[in-house]
């Protein structure tokens, strides 16, 4: 029997994940103690995002695509890349991304390896968030502000997010970058429930993602 790869490197579509509704959870511990204050605990490192893309499906052509793409994947088998609407590039707001968007770390003069992030708020509280899938020929680097090329001063690895220079930036040097990136996600469940009765009566199908850790 074939073995089943459990993440496939295929994008769903994009044009029916802009419409999908997005949920970011954390785990947070909460104890109140006699006092009246509280002491907050964080249970997991990283949030987590739930999609439900039934809100993405505006045709029976749409329907049928999501069908066939679940089939693909075999249900909650098989992970795949998802354009997150709300939160898939470096820069957020306006204008296009640049290679200072985000820091990348700073050169030792030995070290060569380094993992693209995304920083929300600042300072020593800013939340960084691991970018594991960005997208192909997105990523600009720079060193000190001087722009990398791609294949020649550096390699990227598309799953994993890792930078690699071909030679070792110097000690001190301001590593940065730009991307735009997706997320690892899987249907949720074994189950796509579809109605092409309820679907031309205007009932939205649910079905929802969630995001994983490759």
């Amino acid at each position: 029997m074939t073995e089943i790869s459990d993440f496939h490197d295929v994008a769903f579509p994009s044009d029916i994940a802009f419409g999908a509704q997005r949920t970011v959870t954390r785990a947070t511990e909460i104890v109140t103690l006699g006092s009246g204050r509280e002491h907050r605990n964080q249970r997991w490192r990283h949030s987590r995002r739930r999609y439900d893309a039934g809100f993405g499906i505006k045709s029976l052509e749409d329907l049928r695509t999501v069908v066939a793409f679940y089939e693909a994947r075999r249900g909650a088998q098989s992970g795949f890349r998802l354009k997150d609407p709300f939160d898939w590039r470096s820069r957020d707001g306006d204008g296009a991304i640049g290679l200072e968007d985000q820091p990348l770390g700073l050169g030792d003069g030995a070290k060569t390896e380094f993992s693209l992030v995304k920083a929300y708020g600042g300072g020593d509280d800013a939340y960084r968030r691991p970018i594991h899938l960005p997208v192909a020929g997105s990523v600009m680097v720079g060193i000190d502000g001087i722009g990398k090329t791609e294949n020649s001063d550096f390699l990227v690895d598309y799953q994993t997010g890792t930078v690699t220079f071909s030679v070792p930036p110097q000690p001190g040097a301001m590593l940065t970058a730009g991307f735009e990136y997706d997320v690892p996600v899987r249907f949720a469940d074994d189950e796509l429930s579809v109605s092409l009765s309820a679907f031309n009566a205007g009932d939205i199908p649910s079905v929802p993602l969630l995001e994983v850790t490759l």
